[in-house]
Order: structure tokens, then C-alpha cells, then sequence
């Protein structure tokens, strides 16, 4: 029975390169898969799903307003053999192509197996990641580490000199030049500091 699937966790867990192995392990076996990848990641070339450790492949770039459920069954009535489609970075996902997504599970009988973030570098979750938590029949913690040892779960957004930023727009692309994945209680503590900082500075 085919199922809605979130794959959540931290930064650099391994989310692309697991469903890039995803989608391998389905062509391999001969059937199709339909890669999402979303518009407003661009720190690769358009419509290119990469992994840290080199893997690629080429995927569907979608948009806010995409209809997601739409593309997919215009897709199935061209390539019948599509049995997975995989959304890469689904925390940008709005609630509405989330349940598009679930539409593509329950009317089109295609598992949807979705990869993203749980929550931003505030601790506040992600409209798209929200809805998967709230919809998905599976949820699947991708685990990392933070640099003591300890499990990662909270995203760190650091500055020019690796310094924690507490204020700024939810949504800024970046790599681990931007990001750092970091436990809870390293997390609190760069946190703090940035604030004792700004404080200081007459900022906060």
C-alpha cells in the first residue's frame, strides 16, 4: 500500500544522498521515479538534486504554487512504469502541496517519500514539515551528530566568523558555511551567547 513518507532531521544528516540511493534502487529494478526538488534552493544549478558526497541527478523544480498532484499525474499518464516520487528539501513545501502530495498517495496509489529539515535555525518548525508531521503515515529520523558526540537536532545559523545569528528571515539558503548542525544543549548555549553579545553591542 503506498504511503506517505518523512524523512526529517538536522543539517547534513545525509537526506539527499539517501534519496538519491532511493530513487537507484527503484530504477535499477526498472521502474520510474519522479525527482522534486524546490525553486527556491539555489545553491546548485537549476533543477539538480546534489549530495555532499557527489551524488546527482536531474529533478523537477517546483514553485510555491505549483500543483504538485497535477504535474504528477500529467507525468504517470506519459511514463506509466513511475512507482516513487521523491521531494527533496520538503520543508519549503507549502501545507497545500503537502496535501497535494497526499492526493498523489491516496487517489494515485505512488508512494511519496519526502526529505527535509524539521525546524529552522530558531527552533520554529517549517510550514511544509509541519504538514508532513501532521499527514505522513511514516516519520523517519535521519540522525547526525553534533561536534561532542552528542545527536544533532537543532540547526545552527552561524555568520561570516562562525558566530550564532538569532534574528534574520526564516528561509536563507546556505551550506556549512551558514549552517551547523548542533545537540540541544550546544545549541542553547551558542544561542545564548549570541544574545549576551548583541546585548552588548545595544543590538537586542
Amino acid at each position: 500500500m503506498a504511503k506517505l513518507y518523512f524523512y526529517y532531521s538536522a543539517m547534513n544528516a545525509g537526506k539527499s544522498t539517501n534519496l538519491l540511493q532511493s530513487s537507484h534502487n527503484y530504477r535499477e529494478r526498472g521502474m520510474d521515479t519522479i525527482l522534486l526538488t524546490p525553486a527556491i534552493d539555489n545553491r546548485r544549478a537549476k533543477g539538480l538534486i546534489h549530495s555532499r558526497i557527489g551524488l546527482e541527478a536531474n529533478a523537477f523544480t517546483f514553485w510555491s504554487d505549483t500543483d504538485l498532484f497535477d504535474y504528477v499525474q500529467k507525468e504517470r499518464e506519459e511514463r506509466p512504469r513511475i512507482k516513487c516520487v521523491l521531494v527533496d528539501e520538503a520543508q519549503f513545501l507549502t501545507k497545500e502541496q503537502v496535501d497535494q502530495l497526499s492526493e498523489v498517495v491516496d487517489k494515485l496509489h505512488i508512494p511519496v517519500l519526502t526529505y527535509g529539515l524539521r525546524t529552522d535555525f530558531q527552533g520554529e518548525v517549517f510550514e511544509g514539515s509541519r504538514a508532513l508531521l501532521g499527514l505522513a503515515e511514516e516519520l523517519i529520523e535521519l540522525k547526525t551528530v553534533c561536534y561532542c558526540g552528542r545527536k544533532a537536532t537543532m540547526n545552527l545559523r552561524v555568520d561570516e566568523a562562525g558566530r550564532a545569528v538569532v534574528e534574520g528571515a526564516q528561509i536563507e539558503i546556505g551550506g556549512n558555511d551558514r549552517y551547523i548542525a548542533a545537540c540541544r544543549i550546544h545549541y542553547k548555549e551558542a544561542i545564548a551567547e549570541a544574545e549576551k553579545r548583541l546585548k552588548k553591542e545595544n543590538i537586542l
